[in-house]
């Protein structure tokens, strides 16, 4: 039995506009309410989740096992976070050094209190970013790419690349910026790639870590905000994210029985995602094999090749990052441009990586 609420929501950006063409991903994730297809019989029946938008989903498989508006477009917040280390952690020397611009130690609020003129590694940086979602890491990062607008324009052609068409980044932390947004379903996209990415589920997966905020000083102690860790039996991580026009939103990990599942949220009430993101996985290891998949997560597009080239010096100061087109490999992050007709271009030049967003027609109306 399918059950399909096709109402559109009042909140969030923008619900899916109505289409002719199929949504990525499969025509029930049109929808705009809940989508589910019970199998007959006695079955589990879905949560009720108080978000505007959620996707359930097999990593493995990649099935879609139950969604709420999964293409409507809606602000991040902190979980655009897992784009941004999808995105940099593949093509950042881990031991790269950063120097904190004014830009990030003045940014606000949730920070790890980075001091501008400080060098600090990449690698502590990112744990910074996944565990207590520091801002300030977030854009450090991006500058660690050469400048803040490469390092954004990698993010939006990553989001390309995965076929997150429903997702415009502005600013790497998630922090509210017109014209920025995702979907459920995007969002599911970027938690499938970071499972492919071992240090950055090594960093989801710390309860406790250290960063050196300031040389020859005690460092401070990084706490996971994700309580889900040692809460949720077969936990792997979670990455929350609030605002006061965002709601509460939020992207998690779990593996029990050889099956590990995604689940996304966006716009729901303050301190109770986790809560209802584990009655979400329950149902989800109750069902998984049992429903019919109301979609599926689609495939990465190819990447460009990546030089066969050392890294850059571990004293190297926020040095651009330069990949050109060659043999040897692949560099997740930046799609090639030859047979990509509109997703986008990466023109090559000087050495330098910049990087164009051209989107393909989109399935919704514009939103801010």
């Amino acid at each position: 039995m399918c059950l399909a609420v096709a109402t559109p929501l009042a909140t969030g950006l923008a619900p899916a506009a109505a289409s002719h063409t199929v949504p990525i991903g499969g025509p029930q994730l049109a929808a705009h309410g809940i989508v589910v297809n019970y199998p007959a019989g006695h079955h589990r029946r879905l949560p009720k989740v108080p978000a505007s938008a959620f996707v359930i989903a097999d990593a493995s498989t990649g099935q879609v096992l139950a969604a709420r508006d999964p293409h409507g477009l809606y602000r991040p917040a902190s979980t655009l976070k897992i784009l941004t280390a999808d995105t940099l952690m593949p093509v950042l020397n881990p031991d790269q050094k950063v120097v904190a611009s004014r830009r990030a130690a003045d940014v606000e609020p949730s920070k790890v209190g980075l001091i501008a003129g400080h060098s600090y590694k990449v690698s502590d940086l990112f744990k910074a970013l996944l565990m207590i979602s520091a801002n300030d890491a977030a854009i450090a990062l991006a500058q660690a790419t050469g400048s803040f607008s490469r390092g954004v324009g990698m993010m939006n052609a990553e989001a390309r690349r995965l076929q997150a068409d429903d997702t415009v980044a502005k600013r790497p932390n998630g922090l509210d910026e017109k014209g920025q947004h995702v979907s459920a379903y995007d969002e599911a996209l970027f938690a499938r790639k970071a499972l492919t990415i071992p240090t950055l589920m090594h960093d989801e997966s710390l309860w406790v870590s250290t960063f050196p905020v300031r040389r020859h000083h005690k460092p401070v102690k990084l706490w996971n905000q994700n309580l889900m860790l040692r809460s949720y039996r077969g936990d792997l991580g979670g990455k929350i994210g609030w605002t006061t026009k965002d709601k509460t939103t939020f992207i998690g990990w779990a593996r029990r029985g050889g099956h590990t599942l995604i689940v996304t949220m966006l716009h729901t009430q303050p301190q109770t995602e986790m809560v209802y993101a584990a009655r979400l996985l329950n149902w989800g290891f109750a069902m998984d094999g049992e429903v019919k998949p109301v979609g599926t997560l689609v495939h990465p597009l190819s990447t460009v090749a990546k030089p066969k080239t050392g890294h850059s010096p571990a004293t190297s100061e926020a040095r651009p990052v330069a990949r050109l087109a060659g043999s040897g490999g692949g560099m997740p992050g930046v799609p090639l441009a030859a047979g990509l007709g509109a997703v986008g271009l990466a023109l090559l030049t000087g050495g330098v990586i910049l990087l164009v967003s051209k989107r393909r027609g989109s399935r919704h109306n514009p939103a801010d």
